[in-house]
């Protein structure tokens, strides 16, 4: 489902003197988190901080956020989540971001009234993405990958697959 405003990451210690913040990106890359002027302070659209730079440090992003020089002020900002809006990212065509996936329904790429669960978790593995399809109770795991994937239409919250044999208990 499309979502205006994602989770970027949290903030969480202060970096050096001049009010710079650590934080924890929950996106692919810092150089990602770079493309965003502004950050927001809630899912809706709230407050929002200027971002004046943002550079990689390690497992983290150092971030220099306008006003906020100090130590003190960093130190107030410790735990905050902090939101994107999507409509400020520039994602290429059949991109999407793991929050819309969440509570897609999946169905059967050959035939839709077959209905596999939704989607209610993404693990990040190293070759690939698994998807967690919940449905009565039980919770199925699928590779994010092209002979499995058909297609994914997050406005529609529609994720049509062709499973694998074995996955699913009542396959034949």
């Amino acid at each position: 489902m499309i979502k205006e405003y994602l989770q970027a990451g949290q903030i969480v210690s202060t970096h050096a003197v001049r009010g710079e913040v650590r934080f924890q990106p929950w996106c692919d890359s810092v150089d990602f988190l770079k493309k965003f002027k502004k950050l927001y302070t809630d899912e809706n659209g709230g407050d929002h901080y200027d971002i004046l730079s943002v550079r990689e440090h390690g497992n983290v992003a150092i971030m220099k956020i306008k006003g906020v020089d100090t130590v003190d002020d960093a130190l107030k900002l410790k735990g905050k989540i902090l939101y994107i809006k999507r409509s400020d990212a520039r994602l290429p065509k059949g991109k999407y971001f793991v929050a819309e996936l969440i509570d897609c329904t999946v169905v059967d790429d050959d035939d839709e009234s077959i209905v596999y669960g939704v989607i209610s978790d993404v693990s990040q593995t190293g070759a690939n993405d698994v998807w967690h399809i919940a449905k009565n109770g039980s919770e199925y795991l699928i590779p994010a990958i092209d002979d499995v994937l058909k297609g994914v239409d997050v406005e529609k919250g529609v994720v049509r697959i062709k499973p694998l044999k074995g996955i699913f208990d009542d396959e034949n």
